[in-house]
Parts: structure tokens; C-alpha cells; sequence
């Protein structure tokens, strides 16, 4: 079952879901998020069936960011999530990008995950996007687990960003 606004906004206020929040970006059944900074890739990365080797970054100061055609970055969120155990997050694009020629590349938002999320843009047209830093650029839609699960335990709890 997706969470509705007023149970987000409970949320919110009872056990800090959403750090940074704003009311201005909260929907019928999601959150907005907006972007607090962008990383380019520095080289390659491996994944391996027991190792794996993530790519260096470099963090790009800026208060407008400019893609280039078919230029890829990462972005983190300004907000940070606090996930009980017993919801997890799917991150969507706003429809705004794909008009625009860009694609998101987003990744589920675990049970007990804490931390600024990451997410990977790509210009996929041939003309450039302007992007300005605190730009809501995706949604966030909460959903509960019915059932014994877990908290996430990953390499990338606290917003790592490799």
C-alpha cells in the first residue's frame, strides 16, 4: 500500500522520515526531492560475483549545472531519509526530465536505510539541460512491508556516494 500526504506528513513529524523537508514539495503520495550535489565519474568501476570496485568522484561546485549530451553524473538529494523498518521507498523521475531529453537511474530505498540519496542523471538528447542546485527532480513514493524483514546493513548506509 503507497503512503498518502497526511501519513508522510506524520510521519515526518513524529520520526523525522524526511530531514530538510518541505511542505512545498510534498504531493498526494510521494515527496519531492531536490538536488543538493552533483558528482562526475573519475574512471571505471567492477562488480564482481564476491568484490567490487567503485569509480572515484569529484563533487561540482555549482549553483546552475549544465549536461551535456549524453553526459552522465550522479546526484545527491538535499533531503535525507530516516526508513522504519517497516517501509521501504521507490524513487521515480518527475515527468519534467524525460521531457526535457533526461533519464533518472534510481535504485529501491531499503528498510532501515539512513541517509541523502543517490541517483544517476544522463542527458539522453542532443541538447544541453541547465539544472539548478535544489531543483526537484524526483519523487519518492513510501510503500509498507507487510511481513518479518530486515534493516539494510549496506556499504552505502549514511549516503555514501561510492
Amino acid at each position: 500500500m503507497v503512503i498518502g500526504r497526511e501519513k508522510i506528513l506524520e510521519l515526518v513529524k513524529r520520526g523525522k522520515l524526511i530531514e530538510d523537508f518541505s511542505e512545498d514539495c510534498l504531493e498526494g503520495a510521494g515527496y519531492d526531492l531536490r538536488v543538493g550535489k552533483i558528482y562526475r565519474l573519475k574512471g571505471g568501476g567492477f562488480l564482481g560475483a564476491e568484490d567490487r570496485k567503485m569509480p572515484d568522484v569529484e563533487e561540482i561546485r555549482f549553483e546552475e549545472f549544465f549536461l551535456k549530451p549524453e553526459e552522465y553524473v550522479l546526484v545527491e538529494t538535499l533531503e535525507k531519509v530516516n526508513m522504519p523498518k517497516d517501509l521501504v521507498a521507490k524513487v521515480l523521475p518527475r515527468s519534467s526530465l524525460f521531457r526535457c531529453g533526461c533519464s533518472l537511474v534510481t535504485a529501491l530505498v531499503d528498510p532501515g536505510y539512513v541517509g541523502v540519496l543517490i541517483f544517476g542523471l544522463r542527458n539522453l538528447s542532443e541538447f544541453e539541460f541547465r539544472l539548478e542546485k535544489k531543483a526537484r527532480v524526483a519523487q519518492i513514493v513510501f510503500e509498507q512491508v507487510k511481513g518479518k524483514t530486515r534493516s539494510y546493513e549496506g556499504r552505502y548506509q549514511g549516503g555514501k556516494v561510492v
